[in-house]
């Protein structure tokens, strides 16, 4: 595979406050090095022996694969993120008052990230996570250190290569006029793409049809909040005798007794059972709780998920 150079998005005339020097040295240098650099790399993956040659050589052309990659994607992103005036439009206004609480909340994230990386290196990048359904602002260290699954929309170059010929050390100077020059209009566009990516796909227990769950997290708020709750490990027996844990405050029930200590339970309070993972026994057991007239759910992760999210733990004797 070859890649091919991109036309520079924006016209660089019509920039406020960066030169043409500098706009045509970044492009032309650090994009086209990123460029070339990435082809003359892809050019020796692609003659590998892959079955025999050695570890480090194929880790160190994939690592230098990646960096190269990253930074021509970057550069393209940053400049395709430059020629506007600036302005945020009514579509990204929302969006980023949405998800940062105004968009001076974000312009104040956005910037002193960009000033801390000065005298440094790296890229401030405005992301979509279609994991979360929100965006946020990430570092890009070294081209190669980003969010995974992360969709950017815009990109900052805090490299020195960025600035340093209008700007010199002062970068915070950067990077109030790299804000004075966004196409909004353009990061809309992409954000409208970036909306339209679907999330990993979640898990679903078809064969539990619309039994509700509760997640560890909204669990643990309620215990803290001391609302109440009757919260229940139904890990079969012989996951609790192997691991001899339980969660701190929990009592032990034998799901396949639920039957006999059901009664023990109030159904005026709401019910959360769970099981090692979140599949198969907690699910039943909250089934079978429903059926005898209890606001009961399971908790999705169970017990092992409760350990995951550091939730208080206890041995038992």
């Amino acid at each position: 595979m070859r890649y091919q150079l991109k036309q520079i998005y924006c016209r660089p005339w019509t920039l406020s406050g960066l030169s043409l020097p500098l706009i045509e040295s970044h492009y032309e240098n650090n994009y086209g090095g990123a460029l070339r650099r990435l082809n003359a790399i892809t050019e020796q993956l692609e003659s590998l022996d892959f079955a025999n040659t050695p570890g480090y050589v194929i880790n160190g052309l994939k690592r230098e694969e990646l960096v190269a990659l990253n930074s021509t994607l970057l550069h393209e992103l940053y400049f395709a993120s430059l020629g506007g005036d600036g302005r945020v439009t009514n579509a990204m206004s929302e969006a980023l008052a949405r998800d940062f609480g105004s968009v001076q909340c974000w312009r104040t994230e956005f910037s002193a990230m960009g000033y801390a990386l000065g005298g440094g290196s790296g890229w401030v990048l405005l992301c979509w996570m279609p994991r979360d359904g929100r965006l946020i602002n990430q570092y890009a260290a070294e081209h190669s250190q980003a969010v995974a699954g992360g969709i950017p929309m815009l990109a900052l170059d805090v490299y020195e290569h960025a600035y340093h010929i209008d700007f010199g050390a002062n970068v915070k100077a950067y990077v109030d006029t790299f804000l004075r020059n966004i196409d909004w209009q353009a990061v809309e566009g992409r954000y409208e793409d970036a909306i339209k990516v679907a999330p990993p796909r979640p898990l679903v227990q078809e064969e539990f049809g619309n039994l509700p769950g509760v997640g560890v997290e909204e669990v643990r708020a309620m215990l803290a909040e001391g609302k109440p709750l009757q919260l229940i490990d139904t890990r079969p027996m012989h996951f609790v005798s192997r691991q001899k844990d339980i969660a701190e405050g929990v009592t032990w029930r034998d799901p396949e007794r639920v039957q006999e200590w059901m009664g023990e339970l109030s159904k005026s309070d709401p019910v959360v059972v769970y099981c090692a993972y979140g599949f198969h026994v907690g699910c039943r057991t909250a089934i079978a709780l429903r059926e005898a007239g209890f606001d009961a759910r399971y908790m999705k992760v169970g017990h092992s998920g409760w350990k995951a999210a550091g939730g208080p733990i206890r041995m038992q004797a």
